[in-house]
């Protein structure tokens, strides 16, 4: 019998956002790792429930038909939802919606030219990537401004934490850090978090 929530996902920056995710509004998962090098994510039972062939994808056995999700930044808002306060903490809209800024912020500002720039490399196109590179890294610097409480969006852990951590541990060598003190203590205090760890670790193996 299937697990009530599986997840399927490999060891890449959307499949680790959506376990950290998971594991930090204490919802039980499944990992279902997909061995990419072997084209896993090409096999018919795959496709069946993501026809891009792309990882993460969420199975939520509770529904019937089983509610199937296959965006990252989606799984991110089905555990928002799902554990009301564990991901977006928040005693008013000002607060609310200051999250959702955040969160935003990187999944457009940074995170989408980034893949956009992976991609023109994988074509033989890194120099045109290149400019795109350069701006998610320069975002960076604006989180250095916008980093005003222990948390990216305040006093609290939420989404928008998710959102920025697992790009600034995978650019962790291009950026200097000594310029960056507050977010190098962000990095650091993000790290330590239980939940932050069983999602990095989920699909290890």
């Amino acid at each position: 019998m299937a697990e009530l929530i599986e997840l399927y996902g490999a060891l890449t920056g959307n499949s680790i956002r959506a376990a950290i995710a998971l594991a930090e509004a204490g919802i039980p998962f499944t990992p279902r790792r997909l061995d990419l090098a072997s084209g896993a994510q090409r096999h018919p039972e795959y496709l069946a429930l993501n026809p891009a062939g792309q990882v993460p994808t969420l199975v939520d056995h509770s529904y019937s038909p089983a509610l199937v999700i296959n965006q990252s930044n989606a799984i991110i808002y089905y555990a928002d939802n799902k554990a009301p306060g564990r991901l977006s903490p928040a005693t008013s809209d000002a607060e609310r919606f200051k999250v959702y800024d955040r969160f935003l912020f990187f999944v457009t500002d940074v995170i989408a030219p980034s893949h956009a720039a992976f991609f023109l490399k994988q074509i033989g196109k890194a120099d045109w990537g290149a400019p795109l590179n350069e701006r998610s890294l320069k975002a960076i610097q604006t989180a250095e401004a916008l980093l005003d409480q222990d948390y990216i969006a305040g006093a609290s852990f939420s989404l928008a934490d998710i959102s920025a951590f697992t790009f600034a541990t995978s650019v962790r060598d291009q950026v200097d850090w000594d310029r960056l003190p507050k977010m190098t203590r962000w990095l650091a205090r993000i790290s330590k978090r239980e939940g932050v760890q069983r999602g990095i670790r989920a699909f290890e193996s």
